[in-house]
């Protein structure tokens, strides 16, 4: 901004009443902008409207990045609690998963196999059976009045194996049975789906339309900017579009859970197996 008014640091400062190490500083990334900053940036380059949307930026950037290793300080049970109030005041849910069965569509014993994972590779305090109690405890959402989930899988979710076969035969059991709740949209994008204009990406959560929760391997992300939001909007009906839904989604669905119960029969007459 400053430079397309072709005005020096030192001019900047000057208009704002800052010493002229300031601007380099803000511009280099050694200061953080407040948000009079912000504003009195704005206005020195005659650009006063522009400030309300570099404040919603900024106000966005803080805490939108939070390490695993701070948000799971306290153990599994607690980086579950910490999302509730979300949860509780959210009205319209959208997801997104090429990666796991989300949350509130999980079995025990998924959500079992899935945490234990997360203790193991992050070396985490073993709370998990408390971590399993509270995410259960969260799917009373899924019954409660007024509150609508729109759920897209990759078809690939099916497939990807979290613990023994049976616990993949029972969490597509139990992925029938949350498809026919009045609260659920559940589609489902075929392996066979053209991914020319809509490849598949990162699973996201999106909370009534205003924020977007990322799962990075490192961290957790927030996203609250608008425009990045629509961004998220924009590929989630991209990628609903892809998904079958009603009776070809269930027929998926069906067919995974009958190769998981041909591959756990074979493997039985075989004899014991390492699953």
């Amino acid at each position: 901004m400053r430079q397309k008014h072709d005005l020096t640091s030192r001019e900047l400062a000057r208009l704002c009443g800052w010493h002229e190490s300031k601007c380099s500083r803000i511009e280099n990334g050694h200061t953080a902008a407040s948000l009079a900053d912000i504003r009195a940036w704005a206005q020195a380059c005659g650009e006063d409207a522009a400030a309300a949307e570099l404040i919603d930026i900024a106000r966005g950037i803080d805490g939108m990045y939070v390490e695993w290793r701070a948000m799971e300080r306290a153990g599994l049970k607690g980086a579950q609690e910490s999302v509730l109030p979300l949860w509780e005041q959210t009205r319209r849910f959208k997801a997104y998963a090429q990666n796991l069965i989300p949350g509130p569509l999980q079995s025990r014993a998924y959500t079992q196999a899935v945490l234990s994972g997360i203790r193991e590779r992050r070396g985490l305090p073993d709370d998990v059976e408390a971590a399993v109690v509270t995410r259960m405890d969260k799917q009373k959402v899924l019954s409660e009045r007024g509150k609508q989930f729109e759920i897209v899988l990759e078809e690939a979710v099916l497939y990807r194996r979290v613990g023994p076969q049976e616990v993949m035969i029972e969490q597509l059991s139990r992925l029938l049975e949350a498809s026919v709740l009045p609260s659920v949209s559940l589609g489902i994008i075929p392996m066979n789906a053209s991914r020319s204009l809509m490849p598949p990406v990162e699973d996201f959560w999106v909370f009534d339309d205003r924020q977007v929760n990322v799962e990075l391997v490192s961290a957790f992300l927030t996203i609250r900017h608008g425009s990045e939001v629509r961004r998220y909007l924009d590929d989630f009906a991209r990628l609903t579009e892809l998904a079958y839904r009603g009776g070809p989604a269930l027929t998926l669905i069906a067919a995974a859970i009958n190769s998981y119960a041909r591959s756990h029969g074979e493997s039985r007459r075989a004899g014991p197996v390492d699953e």
